[in-house]
This record gives C-alpha cells, structure tokens and sequence, in this order.
C-alpha cells in the first residue's frame, strides 16, 4: 500500500522535536543538536523517492507540466485534447514541462535514491545490501528516463553536490555511456539484493519482496539491452543470453504479479496523479485518439472496451492537433477514457510481464535470443488481456499474419496504453506503430514532427552552461525537439 510520505516525513520531524525537548545526564557529551538532523534514515527517504519519481514519470498534477497525459500520450496518440490543443497536442510545450520534469527527477528522485546508497553501503551509517540494490533499480530507472527523453544527461558526475568533493556542474555522457553504466549497475543491483539479506521498510512499491525487486532489475536490464541492441548488438546479446541463461541468478518477470507498480491509495496526496487532475481537479479536456480508436476497432481487439468508453454503442477518437473551435464539436460523439484509469488508487505502471515478453519476442524476430518470437508475442497478448480483467480470444495472434516487428511494435504499443513514455520511446527507436496521415484541419507546431526528445532546461542555460555545450554536441543534432536519439533505428 502507498504510504502518504509528506506524513511520513512529518511524523520523524516531530520525533526530532521529542528528542530535543528530552534531558539526558549526557546532554553536553552527545553534543549533537537532534532538532537539526544530518540524515534521514533509508526507510523514510524511500517512500518519499518513489512516489516523487513516479508520479512524476506518470503524469505530474501541475498544469502546463504533466509529463504524460499533455506530453507523450498525445503524442503518441493514446488520448487528444477536446481543448486546448496548444497544451501538448499541438506539440508545443512550455519552459516548466522539460525544465520541472528534470528537476523533480534529479532532485526529488536520484538526489534520495543517491543517499540510501550512501546511508546503506558498508561503509554508511546503517549498512544494508538490499536498500543498497533498490536504490539501485530505482536510480537505474530513473536515468534511463532521462537519457530516453533528453539525450546526453549528467550521469557519472550527476548527484554529487553532497560529495566529499562536491560537484556542482556535471559533465554530461553521451546516451552510449549512460547505457552502458546502466547495465552495469542492474547487474550489480541483482547481486546486492538478497532474499535472505536484511529486511527494509517504506517499500511502497514491492511491500519488501526483494525477489520481486531483483525480477525488476533484471527484466529491467532486458529491455535496455534490447533497446540499444540494434546500436550495440554483441555486448546485447551477451548480457541477454547471460541473464536468459541462469534464470535461477536471474530471475526476471514470470506473470503479472510480478508488475512494477504503484498502488495509490483513496487518501490525497498519495492517491493516482491522473484522479488529482480529472476526479479532484475536474479536468475532462481529454478524449480518445482516433488513432488509438481506429487501430483497435479495426482488429476488433476487445481491450477497447476496457479502456475507452462508447457513444451509443460506437467507439470513435478526435483527430489530434485539432483547434479547439472543431476539436469541441467531437464532444458529444467521442469516446473518453474509462473510469478504472482516473480511480483514486489504480496504479501507476513501470513496467510488466506483458512488456517483458514483447522484448522477447523483438529479440528473438532480431535473433538477439534463441527464444520462440511467436510464442513470446503471444503470452506478451495473454498477459496484456489479462491486466485489463480480459482473456485473450482463441487465435486473436493469428489474425495479424506471420509475425514482423511492426506486428510486435504495434501490439506493444497498445499494451502499454497509460505508458505514454514508454510507447514514445518505442515509437522513437523503431518507427512503430506507423502513424496516419494527420487530419488537414490540424494545426501543429515543431514543423508537424512528433516531438523526438526535450529540450534541456534554461537553469542549464544559467548555471552549467559550458557542460552543456558540450553535451547538445553529443546528440548529434540542435537543442529542439527534432533532433533523433542515439538508439533511433
């Protein structure tokens, strides 16, 4: 159960505020004043960390900087806007989008993430190997959301203004570099994670089963590979077949309680990010893509009904990057979002078994694996049917023809419905799904392109201006939203 951290955290305040109003006989020897603390122990910094980072990568409460419902799922054209349409749906964005969206990830996230390590390392002032290992996951996680969306990030010298030696302006690394530190330390956090190891407290996302934790890790570790396959294919597929290999040292994802995710709870602020803005906030300025619609309609794929809504029967989208003076005319026709999406403690995905087994599938079509492409394409389908309360209808995989990587991309895609991050940078890296023809009555900004990254924020303009230089220089391309990433294929 998600834990109302902001509580939480005022709770070991008022602990302090006891300390400091006890006497002791050995008052003047302790010569420490509690009412200022020097760390904060792991198991409230956790909870804290995670539903920062998360509700963040889910969405965010902040108009004019949520980072999903007006950034990826309009671009990748799950939802679209009913009004407006220059929030996102237009591609344009303003300064607090990429600017908040990578404060909060480095300063709320990795900052916290940072100090379990140190707090848990042998060396700290409460060692223990399994805070160590999820602090780990969740800093692997972490990154590899900024370097997707970004390109080149601070990355080895990133989280370090609290360092014996203090660094204040990062380099940045190359998106090559960040992988590769990536993969290595999802491999470190497997061996450091331990069922048998110390137990851990303020888990909000895995209530302490560090099993489940190390199958994150791990199926974690999968899905990056898989991403830079095509750029680094050799060092792919050895950390594939190592991982494939020695299940038993590797566990990965095995079904759908295996799942990364959130569970919030009906109490405000730890309830889901999506029913702050359209249950508590009233918000209702999204409808269903026509993309989205049409795709699913045309496959007469049952899921449909488990996420959107009908009108009298019909499933029908708004055409995205539609002012708003038509988009609004679609209002009574178009079909919007289910209410199992904007419910107080419906969760927020990281990643699943149904993810999982997409990669799979990629790699095995690539021959990046040895597996069966076919059969993990279809428990990929079996686990995505399932997550909705659904069965998967008998032959439903049969019905798209011999398998292809458009077929797995494009099945991958609905899968992920409510992952707009995740089915953008699929989106990014392949190509797939093909998207339509925009409607000629849409009006977009970025030259009509689906935004390809973030533009780094203005305190980068400011404050580090040399470093960053020197990383746009790295991606290759201008500081837009135009310029590809390094594992574009």
């Amino acid at each position: 159960m998600k834990i109302n951290n902001k509580i939480f955290l005022s709770a070991f305040a008022g602990i302090m505020l006891v300390f400091a109003n006890s006497c002791t006989d050995d008052f003047e020897e302790l010569n420490t004043d509690p009412n200022n603390p020097t760390a904060i122990g792991s198991q409230y910094l956790l909870p804290y960390a995670i539903e920062e980072s998360v509700d963040r990568y889910w969405g965010g409460t902040t108009r004019f900087e949520r980072l999903n419902l007006d950034g990826a799922m309009l671009w990748i054209q799950y939802l679209a806007r009913n009004i407006y349409s220059n929030e996102g749906d237009s591609y344009g964005i303003s300064p607090a989008f990429y600017n908040n969206t990578w404060e909060s990830l480095y300063n709320d996230g990795l900052t916290n993430f940072q100090r379990i390590q140190t707090l848990s390392a042998d060396d700290g002032i409460s060692p223990n190997t399994n805070y160590e290992g999820i602090a780990l996951v969740m800093k692997s996680w972490v990154f590899s959301l900024l370097t997707d969306m970004y390109g080149a990030v601070p990355y080895s010298q990133a989280v370090a203004g609290a360092a014996a030696e203090p660094i204040y302006t990062p380099e940045y690394d190359t998106m090559e570099a960040v992988y590769a530190g990536l993969l290595a330390d999802l491999k470190e956090a497997n061996e450091k994670l331990s069922v048998d190891g110390p137990t851990v407290a303020g888990d909000i996302l895995y209530n302490g089963d560090i099993l489940k934790w190390k199958k994150f890790a791990n199926s974690l570790r999968l899905k990056l590979a898989n991403r830079q396959a095509a750029k680094k294919s050799a060092e792919s597929q050895a950390i594939m077949s190592e991982i494939l290999g020695s299940p038993s040292t590797y566990p990965i994802f095995t079904s759908n309680d295996d799942n990364a995710q959130l569970v919030h709870t009906a109490t405000r602020p730890s309830n889901n990010a999506w029913n702050e803005v359209m249950v508590q906030g009233g918000r209702t300025d999204w409808s269903m893509s026509k993309t989205f619609v049409d795709l699913m309609t045309g496959a007469d794929d049952p899921r449909l009904g488990a996420i959107a809504t009908s009108v009298n029967g019909t499933y029908s989208g708004i055409p995205n990057g539609l002012p708003d003076a038509i988009a609004t005319t679609y209002l009574s026709s178009a079909s919007i979002l289910q209410d199992s999406f904007s419910e107080a403690e419906a969760p927020s995905v990281l990643m699943t078994f149904s993810e999982l087994n997409f990669v799979l599938a990629e790699a095995a079509l690539d021959g990046d694996i040895s597996g069966d492409a076919d059969a993990y394409f279809t428990t990929g389908l079996e686990a995505s049917f399932e997550s909705f309360g659904l069965t998967k209808p008998d032959g439903f995989e049969t019905s798209f023809g011999s398998l292809t990587k458009e077929t797995i991309m494009t099945q991958k895609y609905v899968a992920l419905f409510g992952q707009g991050i995740e089915a953008w940078t699929e989106y990014r890296r392949t190509g797939f799904p093909v998207m339509p023809t925009a409607d000629p009555r849409a009006i977009f900004e970025n030259d009509g392109i689906i935004p390809t990254r973030l533009p780094y924020p203005t305190t980068e303009y400011s404050l580090n201006r040399a470093k960053l230089d020197a990383g746009i220089s790295l991606n290759g391309g201008a500081d837009n939203m135009q310029t590809e990433l390094w594992w574009a294929e």
